[in-house]
């Protein structure tokens, strides 16, 4: 089995988990999320093994906020603006990927993560504002998603090349090895981590 299909299985079933847990909300969703904050704590702290207290502390927020996040986006913002925030994520990573095999040729951070680049930037920007507008339109989100949507992109890729910038400092290649074809949930979930913590704040901001 390819690469690229056992990714692609593995993102399907994944997804699907995510939904049908948003789907239902309450105490299902929240321990859901729960259990992936846990487990984004136990990889960093694999991670940073050595690295000094501080970065163990830091490792309980960076899980702690997107799981507060995302429960306090279902329970007040609503089902739409959790699964806006699910597309943005996955259409980011998506055309990230896909734009960068097709496109790629300028690297976006070398010494950071060698297989990125530019052009799979500026592809997952436009993949997650595109999927963005029907989402909006369809469900009557405020219009001001569609102009966070590439900002909360470009952010999402920020959260994955500082989780690259984490493995290759602590010398590994994934986090974990829980997802095949994948990794480990940090490795999937890095993007989402600003993409949520944003969008709460922009809610409770009144930005969107």
């Amino acid at each position: 089995m390819s690469d690229l299909l056992i990714r692609t299985v593995t993102s399907l079933l994944l997804i699907a988990v995510a939904l049908a847990a948003a789907a239902v909300g309450g105490n299902l969703f929240a321990v859901f999320v729960a259990g992936v904050a846990t487990a984004m704590f136990y990889e960093w702290t694999r991670i940073v093994r050595g690295w000094g207290a501080a970065w163990y502390a830091s490792g309980f927020v960076y899980a702690l906020l997107p799981a507060l996040a995302l429960l306090w986006i279902r329970e007040r913002a609503g089902l739409n603006l959790l699964l806006w925030v699910f597309i943005v994520t996955w259409a980011t990573d998506i055309g990230a990927y896909f734009a960068g095999r097709a496109l790629g040729k300028r690297k976006l951070a070398p010494s950071i993560s060698p297989k990125k680049t530019v052009e799979g930037l500026y592809g997952g920007m436009a993949a997650a504002t595109i999927l963005a507008v029907p989402w909006v339109m369809l469900t009557g989100l405020r219009y001001g998603l569609l102009l966070a949507a590439p900002f909360f992109a470009f952010a999402a890729q920020g959260g994955d090349l500082f989780e690259s910038w984490m493995k290759r400092r602590a010398g590994l290649k994934d986090s974990g090895t829980w997802l095949p074809g994948h990794g480990g949930v940090l490795d999937r979930l890095d993007g989402l981590v600003p993409v949520a913590v944003l969008t709460a704040l922009a809610q409770l901001s009144g930005l969107t």
